[in-house]
C-alpha cells in the first residue's frame, strides 16, 4: 500500500511539473510575441528604464529579447532543455522585477507604492506595481521549482534516454 502511495505522489508531482512547464511556456510565448511584434513599443518602454545608454545596445535589446522569450517559453511547452530554460527564465524574471522596483521608486513621489500603474514592457500593457511584483514573484517561484528539477518524467529529452535504457 505504501509503494501505491508514493507512486501515486511521485506521479502527481510530476503532473504539477509538467502544468507548471506549459504555464511558464505559454506565459513566456505570449508576452515575448506581443514584444516582438511591436519592436518600435518595446524599445519606447524599454527607453524609459534608463538603464542602457548605447543605441545600438538597446536597439539590440529591444530586438533580441522578445525572442529569448518566445525560444525559452518555446522549449519548456516542449519539455527540451527544461532547466536551462528555467534558468534563463529565472534570470530574466529577477532582472525584470529589479528594474520594475527600480522604475516604480524613481515614480513614487509621495504616493503610495501599490497605487503606482505604468506600462513596465512585459507586454501586458499598464499594470499596478504591487500586482506585477506577486505575478514575477509566483512566476519566479515556477521557474525556480523547474530549475530543481521537477516534472522530468513528461519532458522529451527524458522520455527519449528512458526509452533506450
Amino acid at each position: 500500500m505504501k509503494t501505491l502511495r508514493s507512486t501515486k505522489n511521485v506521479w502527481m508531482a510530476e503532473m504539477a511539473g509538467l502544468l507548471a512547464r506549459w504555464f511558464l511556456g505559454a506565459v513566456f510565448v505570449c508576452l515575448g510575441f506581443s514584444k516582438a511584434l511591436h519592436p518600435v513599443e518595446f524599445l519606447k518602454l524599454i527607453r524609459q528604464y534608463d538603464a542602457v545608454h548605447t543605441p545600438w545596445l538597446l536597439n539590440s535589446i529591444a530586438a533580441a529579447l522578445p525572442w529569448f522569450e518566445v525560444v525559452c517559453g518555446a522549449l519548456l511547452l516542449a519539455g527540451i532543455a527544461v532547466r536551462g530554460s528555467a534558468l534563463l527564465v529565472t534570470g530574466f524574471l529577477v532582472l525584470f522585477t529589479w528594474m520594475v522596483v527600480h522604475r516604480a521608486l524613481a515614480l513614487q513621489l509621495g504616493i503610495p507604492f501599490c497605487a503606482i500603474k505604468f506600462d513596465c514592457g512585459c507586454g501586458a500593457g499598464e499594470v499596478f506595481i504591487c500586482r506585477k511584483l506577486l505575478e514575477n514573484a509566483g512566476l519566479i517561484l515556477l521557474s525556480t521549482w523547474l530549475l530543481a528539477g521537477r516534472g522530468r518524467r513528461f519532458c522529451l529529452r527524458y522520455r527519449l534516454t528512458q526509452h533506450g535504457a
